[in-house]
């Protein structure tokens, strides 16, 4: 089912080669998700089993299908919305086992300024969940620290997401937490040491919440590996 959204608020529109899932990404899935993503998808499992929102509503911005969403998770909540503009991806996961309580919204948030706004104001009484997104789409106008931390104050959410992605293989491979005063140096020293490493940086290291962060690898092909951070924000 797909809620109806007022004239004023932008729609997704369908995308079948999205910078952020697509055919492209189906395909990876279908190869790589039980072996190769496998161990990551284990970490994500727990970051999700530790987070207790509180409120029986949940959003999922860019679930894609599923892939990194452990059974049964869905069904922790009475409702559940899902704001994902790939048509295979909504397929796929309205038809996993714990989907019952699935409906699919076309509000777009993530690509005016005043996005995650109109998140907060369709879904006042919600729990918030950006699946591994936020990396992977520039800001609109500030960073998206910024944007979270200026919509999204009243909302309990979580976010995990890529922060550096790189071609060298990590030394170790191991999940970490840190402080909030550790830097962007101190976590990639926990994964790759020794040397210069050249990066692509994804502008959402220490994207918000509060303290302790937690980081892992993610092997998205055998050849390119990103950094994904854990964070938490909890209403004051």
């Amino acid at each position: 089912m797909t809620a109806t959204l007022p004239p004023a608020f932008p729609t997704l529109r369908d995308q079948l080669l999205d910078p952020t899932g697509g055919l492209v990404y189906h395909l990876r899935a279908a190869r790589h998700r039980h072996r190769l993503w496998a161990p990551f998808h284990a970490t994500v499992a727990g970051w999700l089993g530790n987070w207790q929102p509180g409120p029986t509503q949940l959003v999922i911005v860019g679930p894609n299908a599923g892939y990194a969403l452990p059974a049964g998770f869905l069904a922790r909540f009475e409702r559940v919305s899902a704001l994902e503009p790939d048509p295979i991806a909504r397929w796929l996961l309205a038809r996993r086992p714990d989907a019952g309580r699935l409906v699919f919204d076309r509000l777009d948030c993530l690509t005016t300024p005043d996005g995650l706004a109109m998140l907060a104001a369709r879904f006042p009484d919600a729990a918030i969940l950006f699946s591994n997104l936020l990396g992977q789409l520039d800001a609109p106008g500030e960073s998206w620290a910024e944007l979270l931390a200026r919509h999204l104050p009243a909302h309990p959410w979580a976010s995990y997401h890529d922060v550096i992605s790189t071609t060298t293989p990590p030394a170790r491979d191991t999940p970490c937490e840190v402080t909030d005063d550790a830097t962007l140096a101190d976590v990639l020293a926990r994964f790759w040491t020794g040397g210069e490493l050249a990066v692509t940086d994804h502008a959402t290291f220490r994207l918000g919440g509060a303290g302790p962060r937690r980081y892992a690898v993610w092997p998205i092909t055998p050849r390119r590996w990103h950094l994904v951070e854990w964070v938490e924000h909890a209403p004051a």
